[in-house]
């Protein structure tokens, strides 16, 4: 196993000539449905980047906990044919702009992640 840098990981994408997606991957952004929070005591619920993005953080730090090393730059890595199964497809609703549709779209990247098959994914060799 290594670690990609972004120009080495890039490089390799346009040699397979892969594409890289934005949004690469999604969390529950909706702020009604986002995630449970307290906040000077009191219990709200928020949504958005201001959530994922920390849900995200902490989901990465316990990847590398697991495998005892840093997994590196993974956007690259998420769309292998092995990482597939590693994600929650969305395919319904939108965030103003987008819509969400089957497979990877504007709005939701490749989907949300499942941690457990997202590790399995990095443990099968795709970061070698």
């Amino acid at each position: 196993m290594h670690r990609h840098n972004t120009a080495v990981a890039l490089r390799e994408l346009r040699d397979l000539g892969a594409i890289l997606g934005v949004p690469d991957v999604a969390g529950d952004a909706d702020p009604t449905t986002g995630y449970n929070v307290v906040v000077d005591g009191s219990a709200n619920v928020i949504g958005g980047t201001s959530a994922v993005a920390p849900h995200w953080a902490g989901l990465i730090a316990l990847l590398n906990q697991s495998l005892q090393q840093p997994v590196g730059f993974l956007n690259p890595l998420l769309y292998a044919p092995n990482f597939a199964s590693a994600f929650n497809d969305i395919s319904v609703g939108g965030n103003g702009g987008y819509n969400a549709g089957a497979g990877w779209d504007p709005c939701t990247g490749l989907g949300s992640p499942d941690g457990a098959k997202l590790l399995a994914a990095l443990k099968g060799g795709a970061m070698a």
